[in-house]
């Protein structure tokens, strides 16, 4: 009884992992689509003259 209960938590786990893991990949997705509009949006003018991207 006790190793098909070890299996079976480790299929759950492994499938929570699993799902953490998609939105995980979701979620960098969303911030590399947010950081690439940010960096169009910005364009040149930002900073006065020459203009910069980041922020240093």
């Amino acid at each position: 009884m006790v190793p098909i209960l070890l299996v079976l938590l480790l299929a759950v786990v492994l499938f929570s992992v699993g799902f953490a893991v998609k939105i995980l990949w979701w979620i960098a997705l969303a911030v590399l689509v947010l950081w690439l509009l940010g960096f169009v949006a910005r364009g040149t003018t930002a900073g006065g003259g020459r203009g910069r991207w980041y922020r240093w």
